[in-house]
């Protein structure tokens, strides 16, 4: 086989919804949106709903239609990012309940669906998405008439308990919501671990049901194998790949692997990254290209047949740390080349 195999371990998926559920006293919803952060929103959203979750969340209307022939029609879908232009007939048809951000938002959605489900997002100081504290009271009272099923927002630093951006934002939370009688939700995942004062009715993890920081105790939930296409020997001073930014101290043996940044394995990731034949670290061999990967196997003392990217010695948060950037980049980023197989669920 030509392609890296990525294995999804649906079982740790649940495990780790169920640990941040377990650690509320309110309703955990399941955030799934793009493609259930790389590994499958259909597979995913199916696992966590067999396992209790009723309330889903997604970006856009068409991951919400996609979601809803996946689940089928019990399930609550929101999204995030409301009533767009053009959504009508998608959230009308597909039962989807739109977040809504703006008073635009707001008149399009009870002008073109009268009575149909929504909530509302407000905005707590992040300057993304929802209604800012003057905007929210200029139409809260009109908002309350049509029933909102939910009142949310999102907080910007929860994966920094210490940041004084949590607190500012939990004040303005409660400042904006006083006296309503409508479900909140305030917690992403880092939300949940920064305790219940931020839970409210409902909580929202993301990337912490996906095996990432800041939830530490998450269950790993992919991992990684890629074939070895091609081994060889070179001799001291000559290179390897693009660039020439490795030369050969020593005769060194070179594995070439089925993968690339085309695979969502970033370039930068490269000069500090190794790969693993079991328990043995394996360093790259130069730059990591399109399709392939040159790793330095000489100290394995044999030619594998293949090499482990992701694995019990590193996940995606350890490659997001080697590429400058964060875990859900890297599972998002996932390419469509592997062949997927799907574990524990």
């Amino acid at each position: 086989m030509g392609s890296s195999i990525l294995t999804v371990d649906l079982g740790a998926v649940v495990a780790n919804w169920q640990a941040l559920d377990q650690m509320t006293e309110c309703e955990t919803a399941a955030v799934v949106k793009a493609d259930g952060y790389g590994i499958g929103a259909d597979r995913a959203a199916r696992a966590l709903a067999r396992a209790g979750a009723r309330t889903f969340f997604v970006a856009i209307a068409e991951e919400g239609a996609a979601l809803r022939e996946a689940l089928g029609p019990g399930p609550v879908i929101n999204l995030f990012s409301g009533h767009m232009p053009g959504d009508t007939d998608m959230i009308s048809d597909m039962n989807l309940a739109p977040m809504i951000n703006s008073i635009d938002q707001l008149i399009r959605h009870v002008e073109a669906l009268p009575g149909h489900p929504f909530g509302v997002q407000l905005d707590t100081g992040m300057n993304r998405l929802g209604m800012e504290p003057a905007e929210w009271a200029a139409v809260r009272d009109v908002v309350l008439e049509q029933s909102p099923a939910l009142i949310m927002s999102h907080l910007a630093c929860a994966d920094d308990p210490e940041h004084p951006m949590n607190l500012r934002q939990l004040d303005a939370f409660r400042d904006m919501t006083m006296g309503l009688d409508v479900p909140l939700s305030l917690a992403n995942t880092g939300g949940v671990l920064l305790g219940a004062k931020y839970h409210f009715d409902m909580t929202r993890p993301g990337i912490g049901t996906y095996g990432g920081f800041p939830f530490q105790a998450a269950q790993p939930v992919v991992a990684l194998s890629a074939p070895v296409i091609q081994c060889r020997t070179i001799e001291i001073g000559e290179t390897v790949g693009y660039g020439n930014t490795f030369t050969a101290d020593r005769e060194t043996r070179i594995a070439t692997i089925s993968a690339g940044y085309a695979d969502g394995l970033i370039r930068g990731m490269g000069p500090v990254t190794h790969l693993y034949f079991e328990d043995q670290p394996c360093p790259l061999a130069g730059r990591i290209s399109m399709d392939l990967i040159s790793v330095d196997i000489t100290d394995l003392g044999r030619d594998p047949k293949h090499l482990d990217v992701l694995c019990e010695h590193q996940g995606v948060d350890d490659l997001a740390a080697n590429a400058g950037t964060i875990g859900y980049e890297i599972l998002t980023s996932l390419g469509t080349r592997y062949a997927r197989r799907y574990i524990g669920a």
